[in-house]
């Protein structure tokens, strides 16, 4: 929606025909998942709960890790790297106050 309001409706339609494409398979395949069904329940069981904060801490490394190498690409091209900068700082911040909180609260 932010792309076709930028003036890019081409991409903008694209997108959102991709988030709904896997909206409708979420909904479609997710009643038969016995694992979709864990990790949506509001109080899941011990299994899920682990499975789940594994899988966000697989995704911060990657998100972290890819906004790395665009910060190190923007510098290597010239260019200040300035946002991707604040994203990798942010990620380590959090990281460092993150263990902090749960070695005292542990």
């Amino acid at each position: 929606m932010a792309a076709t309001f930028g003036g890019r409706l081409a991409i903008g339609l694209v997108t959102f025909g991709i988030l709904a494409v896997c909206s409708l398979a979420l909904v479609l395949l997710g009643r038969r998942s016995e694992t979709y069904q864990g990790l949506t329940e509001k109080a899941p069981d011990e299994r899920f709960a682990r499975i789940g904060g594994r899988a966000w801490a697989g995704t911060g490394v990657v998100l972290t890790v890819g906004n790395l190498y665009a910060f190190i690409g923007e510098l290597a091209s010239g260019r200040s790297g300035d946002p991707y900068f604040w994203f990798v700082a942010t990620a380590a911040i959090s990281y460092i106050v993150f263990v902090a909180f749960w070695s005292r609260h542990t």
